[in-house]
């Protein structure tokens, strides 16, 4: 008989929190902040101790992160952290390019031209804050504000909770790749990103959607050795 991945409720009684959802996000936000290692194996009870969260909501959280690839619940062995292959960099840069092609031809075409020139400005703020800054947590924070709201703001112009949703899960996997290769910000890859994005962002304004495509190409090719190391 075939199982059904275990989801999280958006309803719940006399407006419980959700114990599960809660363990889930504590769980990605150890992982992102290095807290947890990719290939690492932990057992329940050290992840508890991490996370701050009980077991019975943790193991819920455990079965979703498992269907989404971040971890392999091993018997009699622990929590294997998930560790990216080359499988997972060519899966994620594949279906990068199918989320996100469709989207930007789209935004270049539809998206309010007002829309446009505001993120086009936001971008080249973006090339101040680094300028002799110390690039900590909080700037990265912003930093990676920005970059999403271009990728994320073209899919979410498609107006599908289905593509967003891929497009969110394949963000978790590039930023697993990034952490495996000690991915740091530097001012340096900050101004390559911000101008390949700008790229991109001056082909929407120019309304020419095979130039905004192209440049998203790039811009992911990029993306993806960067996330790398190369």
């Amino acid at each position: 008989m075939s199982s059904t991945p275990r989801r999280f409720s958006d309803e719940h009684a006399e407006g419980t929190p959700n114990l599960s959802r809660i363990a889930y996000e504590r769980f990605k936000e150890a992982l992102f902040e290095r807290r947890l290692q990719p290939g690492a194996f932990m057992s329940q009870a050290e992840l508890v101790e991490i996370i701050g969260s009980p077991l019975g909501p943790l193991r819920e959280a455990l079965q979703v992160l498992q269907a989404e690839g971040l971890v392999t619940i091993r018997a009699r062995a622990g929590i294997e952290i998930a560790k990216p292959d080359l499988a997972l960099v060519r899966n994620s840069y594949q279906l990068r390019l199918f989320l996100e092609t469709p989207a930007i031809r789209h935004f270049a075409e539809a998206a309010p031209r007002d829309r446009i020139e505001a993120m086009i400005a936001q971008h080249r703020e973006v090339i101040t804050w680094v300028e002799g800054a110390d690039l900590d947590r909080n700037l990265a924070r912003r930093i990676e504000d920005v970059d999403l709201s271009l990728h994320l703001g073209a899919i979410d112009a498609l107006d599908n909770p289905l593509l967003r949703k891929a497009f969110l899960q394949t963000q978790d996997y590039i930023r697993l790749i990034r952490l495996d290769h000690h991915y740091a910000y530097s001012a340096t890859k900050v101004r390559r990103t911000i101008a390949e994005h700008l790229e991109i962002l001056e082909a929407c304004r120019a309304r020419d959607p095979d130039a905004a495509e192209a440049a998203l190409r790039t811009h992911l090719t990029q993306s993806i050795q960067r996330a790398m190391g190369l």
